[in-house]
């Protein structure tokens, strides 16, 4: 699949940031299975840290267009390179990964480095599994 097309999708995310607090403008896109991408970026508000990560606002898009599988996940930051989803994010994507699922760390150029989803967060909390 296509990484630049998932890349400009967080890259015009983090554009529309809203990041008064901490002014660290982050954006994410997610691919799911069928191809489809779903975009988010952070929102903060006063009552700072209790804003919404990037991650976090392109999976409510994702669950409120049908859900799915996500693919690929591509995410990137105005001032850090290769910057990787937060714990909390990385709880909330696993949920909704394909075994498969791939990582894309960017800069502002574009996608940098590439990695199994799997490997960031090996052992996601799974309450199924638990049962």
């Amino acid at each position: 699949m296509d990484t630049e097309a998932l890349f400009q999708a967080a890259r015009n995310a983090m554009d529309r940031a809203y990041a008064p607090y901490s002014r660290f403008p982050v954006g994410a896109a997610l691919r799911t299975e069928t191809g489809a991408i779903h975009a988010g970026c952070n929102i903060e508000n006063a009552s700072y840290p209790e804003g919404w990560c990037a991650e976090t606002t392109a999976l409510g898009h994702m669950i409120m267009a049908g859900g799915g599988k996500v693919a690929e996940i591509a995410v990137v930051a105005e001032k850090m390179p290769k910057i990787m989803p937060c714990g909390g994010c990385r709880q909330r994507l696993a949920e909704f990964v394909t075994a498969d699922a791939r990582l894309h760390l960017c800069d502002i150029g574009g996608v940098v480095e590439t990695v199994p989803f799997a490997t960031v967060f090996p052992r996601a909390f799974d309450l199924e599994a638990n049962r």
